[in-house]
């Protein structure tokens, strides 16, 4: 009996259209793959560095309060500076592809270089990372 409901099961199936196999459910399909900036954080070594030769150069500047006002205003503006070429130096480039699973979820999966994949590509994510299947 459980043969004949088999064979009746895997008819159904393909007359249908359909296919013997059980659904895949780590498998969909890449709707988007773009290219995202990641901003650089800022350890502090930027601001230090920028304070520092902000600092030096502020001496450099008048006599007396004015000096003094100078190198206050140079480690101020050096290290603002600093710390924002410290962060566009960090900064990279990632790529996040977009796949609607099968089961209607919709994942996001980040790659460090660009991936091989398009959208329209079947796909089956395992480990976190995603694999060309045929269609």
């Amino acid at each position: 009996m459980q043969k004949t409901l088999r064979a009746l099961f895997i008819t159904f199936a393909l007359v249908a259209g359909g296919s013997a196999h059980a659904a895949c459910t780590t498998c969909g399909q890449v709707t988007d793959v773009r290219e995202v900036k990641v901003e650089g954080e800022g350890s502090g070594l930027g601001a230090v560095a920028g304070g520092v030769a902000g600092g030096l150069l502020g001496n450099q500047i008048g006599r007396g309060s004015g000096k003094t006002v100078a190198t206050v205003a140079g480690v101020a503006g050096g290290a603002y500076a600093g710390h924002q070429v410290e962060k566009k130096v960090k900064e990279k480039t990632e790529y996040q592809v977009t796949v609607r699973m099968d089961s209607g979820e919709v994942r996001h999966v980040k790659y460090g270089e660009k991936p091989a994949f398009l959208s329209g590509d079947r796909v089956k994510l395992e480990k976190g990372a995603l694999t060309r299947i045929a269609h």
